[in-house]
C-alpha cells in the first residue's frame, strides 16, 4: 500500500499526528528524571562544572569576557549544522555530509563569477549561492534516501565524497579569499557587543526550537523517527516529509557556509572538515535519540557548548589534541550508554 492509499480528512490529520508523537514519546522517555527539563538540567550541570574546573585551572583567561566570546563563536557554526542534525535523526535518519557541503556551499559562493556578481549587484548574492548549494544538496540526499529507498548512511556518504571532491575542483585546491567588502561588514559585525555568528546561530537555534515544538511539521517529524508506519497510517505523508528533513539539514550546512565565509574570509575546500561527526557527537549528548522519536533543541544547544567548553578547556591548559579527541569520546560514549538505558527502561515498562 502506497502512502497516497491512505485518505485521512483534513481536521483530524493534525490531532492524530499528534497522538501517534504523543503517544511515542512518552514510550520512550518513561520516567527518567522526569523529562527533558531533567535531562537539561543534566547538561546545564555538565556545562556549569567544565565552567568551574575552567576558572580554576585557568582563571581570568578563561573567565574573560574575550575568551566567553570565543567559546560562543567556535560553537556557532557547529551549531548551526546541529540543529539541522536533530531534526534528521529525530526523523530516523543520519546525515554525514554536512561538513563536506559546508566547505562545497563556501566555495562556490567564493567563486569570481559569484563575487563578481556580489559587486556588481548585491553581496546577498554570496549568501543566497551557499544556501542554494546546501539545500540542494540536502534536497539530493532527501530524494535518494525517501525515493530512492538508498540507506540513509551510504547516500550521505556518497554525498560527502562527492561535495568534497566537487568543492577540490572548482577550487582548484586553492583558496579563494572573499574581496567582497559589504559582506565581510556584515558578517563580521558585532551587534550590541555579541559577533554576528552568534546572533546567527541564536536565531537559527529559536528557530528550530519553534519548529520542532510548536509546528506540524516538528509533531510529524516525531512521529516519523517514533514510527514510520504508524505516521503514514496516521495520514503522514512519510517520504515527502522525509527528504524535507534532509533539506533542511543541507540549507543549515548552506548557513554554515556563510558562517565559515565570516569566520575565515576564505572559501575553501577544506572548510567543515569533520564538521558532520561535531554536529552528531553533541546532538547525542543533547538527548536526541539515535534511533529517532525524541528530539530536543535545547539540549542540542547545550551539547554544542558543553564540547566548545571542553576544547576551550583544553586549550587554556595546553593539553594536546589527542587528549581533547579521548575526552569527547568517553563523553559520547557515556551519552549513548545512558540513551540505552532510557530505551531499556522504556520496553519494560510497556
Amino acid at each position: 500500500m502506497s502512502e497516497q492509499d491512505v485518505t485521512v480528512p483534513a481536521a483530524d490529520e493534525s490531532a492524530r499526528v499528534e497522538q501517534v508523537a504523543q503517544a511515542d514519546e512518552k514510550r520512550r522517555t518513561g520516567g527518567l528524571l522526569k523529562g527533558a527539563a531533567g535531562r537539561n538540567l543534566g547538561l546545564v550541570i555538565a556545562l556549569v562544572a567544565l565552567c568551574v574546573f575552567g576558572v580554576a585551572t585557568a582563571g581570568e583567561r578563561f573567565a574573560s569576557l574575550d575568551n566567553v566570546l570565543t567559546i560562543l563563536r567556535l560553537a556557532s557554526v557547529i551549531g548551526v549544522l546541529s540543529i539541522g542534525m536533530t531534526f534528521v535523526i529525530t526523523g530516523g535518519g543520519i546525515d554525514l555530509s554536512v561538513g563536506s557541503v559546508v566547505g562545497l556551499a563556501s566555495v562556490w559562493a567564493t567563486t569570481v563569477a559569484t563575487q563578481t556578481m556580489a559587486e556588481d549587484i548585491h553581496w546577498m548574492v554570496m549568501v543566497l549561492c551557499a544556501l542554494g548549494v546546501g539545500l540542494g544538496a540536502g534536497v539530493i540526499n532527501g530524494v535518494l534516501i525517501a525515493y530512492g529507498k538508498v540507506v540513509a548512511f551510504i547516500a550521505t556518504l556518497a554525498m560527502l565524497v562527492a561535495a568534497r571532491g566537487l568543492a577540490e575542483i572548482i577550487a582548484d585546491r586553492q583558496t579563494q579569499i572573499v574581496r567582497v567588502d559589504g559582506f565581510l561588514d556584515v558578517v563580521r559585525s558585532s551587534p550590541l557587543g555579541l559577533p554576528m555568528l552568534v546572533w546567527i546561530f541564536a536565531l537559527v537555534a529559536v528557530a528550530g526550537w519553534l519548529l520542532l515544538n510548536r509546528t506540524t511539521f516538528g509533531r510529524r517529524t516525531i512521529a516519523v523517527g517514533g514510527n514510520p508506519e504508524a505516521a503514514r497510517l496516521a495520514g503522514i505523508k512519510v517520504k515527502r516529509h522525509t527528504m524535507y528533513l534532509y533539506a533542511l539539514a543541507g540549507l543549515t550546512a548552506g548557513i554554515g557556509g556563510v558562517m565559515m565565509l565570516g569566520r575565515t574570509t576564505a572559501g575553501s575546500s577544506t572548510n567543515g572538515q569533520l564538521y558532520e561527526l561535531d554536529a552528531i557527537a553533541a546532538v547525542v549528548v543533547g538527548g536526541t535519540l539515535l534511533i529517532g522519536g525524541r528530539g530536543t533543541i535545547v539540549g542540542t544547544v547545550l551539547g554544542v557548548l558543553i564540547f566548545s567548553t571542553l576544547t576551550n578547556v583544553f586549550t587554556q591548559n595546553n593539553l594536546s589534541i589527542s587528549a581533547q579527541a579521548i575526552a569527547k569520546g568517553v563523553i559520547i560514549v557515556v551519552a549513548v550508554l545512558l540513551q540505552q538505558r532510557i530505551a531499556e527502561r522504556s520496553r519494560a515498562g510497556t
